[in-house]
């Protein structure tokens, strides 16, 4: 399968760096999904991920890295739905309602454990502005940098694409598809509070994500 050329739609909204970052984006999407999704797919997918940071990012010139990112896992999760990707690793989304602590910290005990036996994906029904502080330095205690992740919405693929989705705290916003593994963590809001309280928040979605990669066979590396 070959795809046309890749070229980035008109933006009024952005720089001349931010245009020439997106269309070096789809650009380099487009190497990585081609056989699987024209340019068309991957263009809209990369817009409409950066017009969800556009309205609450802190560092602009950030934006068109976050969008990338964020559309490189939603095509990952179309692929998936669609039968186009297949790995057989088992995929999880950690949910909660700022995607800054909780389902953050969750994420990074996952993919640490984890390695590449399988994948995380995080999300919010609300998205922060940033990654809880507390939280970051609680992970780092353990020896887990979570500096790089940010928060995030959900997407309906990347749901479908869950083998299991773990909610914590958003409630009714947390998206319900049938026939989903859906599991609730019960588990204190970290937001707003010390390092020291948090620690304790940390070690049970730790002890939490252990029995997790156990039911799902997946062997933890060692800490």
């Amino acid at each position: 399968m070959t795809d046309s050329p890749v070229t980035a739609r008109p933006r009024h909204d952005l720089s001349i760096d931010q245009k020439v970052a997106l269309k070096t984006a789809a650009t380099r999407l487009q190497g990585e999904f081609d056989g699987t999704f024209g340019a068309e797919t991957i263009e809209r997918f990369l817009h409409s991920s950066y017009d969800q940071f556009a309205g609450r990012a802190t560092v602009p010139n950030f934006l068109p890295l976050l969008a990338e990112r964020f559309a490189r896992q939603r095509l990952h999760a179309l692929g998936r739905v669609e039968g186009k990707i297949s790995d057989g690793k088992p995929t999880v989304l950690f949910l909660c309602t700022h995607n800054a602590g909780r389902s953050q910290m969750a994420m990074g005990f996952f993919t640490h454990l984890a390695g590449d036996r399988a994948v995380a994906w995080s999300g919010g029904s609300e998205p922060g502005h940033e990654i809880n502080p507390a939280a970051i330095a609680a992970m780092a205690e353990v020896g887990i940098d979570i500096t790089g992740e940010f928060p995030k919405p959900w997407t309906d693929e990347i749901v479908q694409a869950a083998d299991v989705v773990i909610t914590m705290g958003c409630g009714d916003a947390c998206p319900i598809f049938p026939g989903k593994r859906y599991v609730n963590w019960e588990l204190p809001d970290p937001a707003g509070q010390s390092v020291d309280a948090v620690r304790p928040i940390r070690d049970d979605i730790e002890e939490r994500v252990r029995r997790l990669l156990d039911e799902l066979h997946v062997a933890p590396a060692a800490r």
